[in-house]
């Protein structure tokens, strides 16, 4: 018997690894158990607001929300006696228990994540049992380095990162230009916030990425490969040096990989987290030890690359597909997602929603399919305002669009993108020029400042969204904002600054009516923007008993002692100690001010 426990990063924050600790211990103390119970750390499952997560093999039995003190009732009444501890099942939102993976995978398609929370991805004998490195064997000893690419192509994968490029092409192009050396890059330094897909898979599948990078290197006549990866990434990091020291004890990585002459190596570079250094010539500088600037293409890696010699620059999700696309065929990869999106994409579900998680889907599934029947819905019962797709240079959509096809083309139609694969969920108490402040704010922070579209541009959008979200704007600022996005569009260097006004444009057209209300109404129907609510004190509820007078720390509140005290709207910092110190509830928050006349 197997007990896979997820060691992925959502489940360490639910005490994973004290549930492994106190399966393990009640295990070695027991000669039986020993003998016939065995435990698996795997990588994420999926389901990261339900951890921790144990899958059951034989039976399938998927328990969510375990906690250290369960584990003993696992083992005695599970392990031991062979009941199902109903009670730890994982219920969806529709209330059926489910009791295997399978019906937890509904319209999902595993190609990237297939082994993610399947394997132990620090012990290579069971990676190797679930097929790791049968494909770069197979390419090794079956196919040209031309034949592979022509399999890649036809496949029709795009890369994952956001650009969307072909990704059979970018190896054909590299491949073509000669060169005493040549590099294989794997961008995993995934930046946008709320993404962990790439982390995720590097957790979960590190020899996946490590058996594509060899397959590429084979195909392009590369020998070296790097994966750049964020120095925040421990667990990643700690478990590509074990993959990548198993795989050269193995003969998997190294010289004359399996007998066939093929000679490729891996090594680290670490970052520090630069959202610009996702850009490939932001990336490879990086990793020269340079600043970590974008330049002007052509050239382009594919010519002129790492340390100037051609480099092939592919993101983690990307490598993740191609070991299936070499076992099963390029057809059946062709025949999954749409006409001009292949295969299937993974998103990083978070925000407003109840199964917050990692999710892999068909290209084609619709927006409405993957918050309401694999998300299970908006959280609280509240109801769904916008989705934010494509990480901070995406868009915002609305319930307009949730039915529309998820691909490459449908999401830039809509006025957002793919990107790497963030989706984060809004529901109707956030304020749309709250997040566009958001966005705005990590964009400011991330850029590199090489040129003034971005440098400059993008730190006024960010101070116009402050004065408005203050109720300090004005028509013509709303005007001039505008304008100014389409400047920076239309003048930046790179992909950041060129998309950075996404998520003011999008949520601009899509509420606009909220953008006028802040400006004409001083007003946030989302009580969002302190600067736009206000502190009211009730005629009914107040006793003057002076509480909160005194500890105003501006003095915004007046009153005699037993009358009712009034807060000066125009005084009032919204700090929120009056309301701690009022024994009778008396103080509300309101969308209006209360004005008293003093005669």
């Amino acid at each position: 018997m197997q007990l896979m426990v997820c060691a992925g990063n959502s489940c360490r924050h639910h005490n994973s690894e004290d549930v492994i600790t106190r399966i393990k211990w009640r295990i070695e103390t027991d000669e039986e158990l020993m003998n016939s119970v065995q435990v698996i750390q795997t990588a994420c499952f999926g389901l990261c607001a339900s951890g921790t997560i144990i899958k059951v093999l034989p039976g399938n039995i998927f328990y969510a929300n375990v906690k250290p003190e369960d584990t003993d009732e696992i083992i005695n009444e599970h392990i031991i006696n062979g009941r199902v501890v109903e009670r730890l099942l994982y219920h969806p939102d529709d209330q059926k228990v489910i009791t295997g993976t399978k019906s937890l995978n509904r319209k999902q398609i595993r190609i990237a994540l297939r082994n993610c929370g399947v394997v132990n991805p620090e012990n290579i004998d069971h990676c190797i049992k679930h097929n790791s490195y049968l494909a770069m064997g197979k390419v090794l000893t079956e196919y040209s380095p031309a034949e592979t690419i022509e399999i890649i192509k036809k496949s029709g994968l795009r890369g994952r990162g956001g650009g969307g490029f072909p990704c059979g092409l970018k190896w054909e192009i590299a491949s073509k230009n000669d060169s005493d050396q040549k590099y294989v890059v794997c961008n995993a330094d995934e930046g946008d916030p709320g993404a962990f897909m790439d982390r995720s898979i590097l957790e979960g599948d590190p020899h996946a990425v490590l058996e594509s990078m060899a397959i590429c290197g084979y195909c392009i006549g590369a020998s070296k490969g790097l994966i750049y990866i964020r120095a925040e990434y421990p667990l990643a990091i700690k478990r590509l040096k074990i993959a990548i020291e198993q795989a050269k004890n193995y003969g998997l990585l190294g010289v004359d990989i399996l007998g066939t002459g093929f000679n490729f190596d891996i090594s680290l570079r670490y970052g520090a987290g630069a959202f610009v250094c996702g850009e490939e010539t932001a990336l490879i500088h990086s990793m020269e030890g340079k600043r970590g600037e974008p330049t002007n293409k052509p050239p382009f890696p594919a010519q002129s690359g790492y340390l100037g010699k051609p480099t092939n620059v592919n993101n983690v999700e990307t490598f993740a597909n191609i070991p299936q696309i070499i076992l099963n065929g390029a057809d059946w990869f062709a025949s999954i997602g749409t006409e001009k999106s292949k295969g299937t994409k993974v998103f990083a579900l978070a925000g407003k929603i109840n199964n917050v998680g990692l999710i892999e889907v068909p290209m084609g599934t619709t927006l409405r399919e993957i918050i309401y029947e694999i998300g299970g819905g908006i959280r609280g019962g509240k109801k769904f305002k916008a989705v934010q797709t494509g990480g901070p240079s995406g868009g915002c959509l609305t319930e307009k669009h949730l039915d529309i096809p998820i691909d490459y083309e449908s999401l830039t139609q809509a006025g957002s993108m793919m990107g790497s694969g963030g989706m984060i969920v809004m529901d109707e108490d956030d304020c749309m020029v709250s997040v566009a402040k958001f966005y705005l704010d990590f964009i400011v922070e991330e850029s590199c400042g090489k040129c003034a579209p971005c440098r400059i541009g993008n730190k006024r959008l960010y101070e116009m969204l402050d004065k408005i979200t203050q109720g300090k704007g004005t028509l013509e600022d709303l005007e001039r904002l505008k304008n100014l996005c389409n400047v920076i569009k239309d003048t930046s260097l790179c992909g950041l600054g060129q998309t950075s006004p996404n998520p003011v444009l999008s949520t601009m057209e899509n509420f606009a009516e909220e953008y006028y209300e802040h400006v004409v109404d001083k007003k946030c129907r989302s009580g969002h923007c302190k600067s736009l609510y206000y502190y009211v004190v009730s005629d009914e509820l107040c006793v003057g008993c002076g509480a909160c007078r005194r500890c105003c720390p501006v003095h915004a509140i007046t009153g005699d002692k037993k009358q009712i005290h009034h807060i000066d709207p125009d005084i009032c910092i919204r700090c929120g100690e009056c309301i701690e110190k009022c024994s009778f509830d008396a103080i509300t928050i309101e969308l209006e001010p209360k004005r008293v006349t003093v005669l």
